[in-house]
């Protein structure tokens, strides 16, 4: 990348993201600034390499998005392939993260309680919680604990 337009500095991996990376590859090596910063620039050159050859090949194939193949395919021509059984295993982790997290996200949805409902319960225990916190002497504190325990139908009774 001769350009040195001023553009450049923003398409670069964050140095705090190398220097992890080199600390957690090397613990035991001292790395120089002038090398990590080689290592940043080769990173970054490697990552616009592979991109632009991803966005051939899926251009060639009439697609709008880079996909997995995509990068894949770019890997394998421009003669990287010996990457590409490590880039498919980080793939299956990756789809296996998000997979987890679509499933943490439809259990709540899962519970067949309204959104509303549950807004209106956590509101009800962030104002028990708030008056609890608030009683200054010990003994109201033990009766609002003792409230807190009984179902709502029987608070409300208790007050009527």
């Amino acid at each position: 990348m001769a350009s040195s337009s001023g553009n450049d500095d923003d398409l670069t991996i964050p140095r705090a993201a190398i220097n992890k990376m080199i600390k957690e590859t090397l613990p035991n090596v001292r790395v120089a600034n002038d090398a990590r910063e080689l290592v940043v620039n080769c990173c970054t050159e490697f990552i616009h390499l592979i991109s632009s050859e991803a966005n051939e090949i899926c251009n060639k194939s009439e697609k709008k998005t880079i996909s997995p193949e995509h990068v894949i395919q770019a890997l394998e021509s421009l003669g990287f392939g010996s990457y590409i059984s490590e880039v498919k295993e980080v793939l299956q982790e990756c789809k296996t993260v998000a997979l987890k997290r679509r499933k943490a996200n439809s259990r709540l949805e899962n519970l067949g309680i309204p959104e509303e409902e549950l807004l209106r319960q956590q509101q009800e225990l962030f104002a028990k919680i708030a008056f609890f916190c608030l009683a200054p002497d010990p003994c109201l504190r033990t009766v609002l604990s003792l409230l807190l325990t009984l179902p709502s139908n029987s608070s409300a009774n208790a007050q009527h």
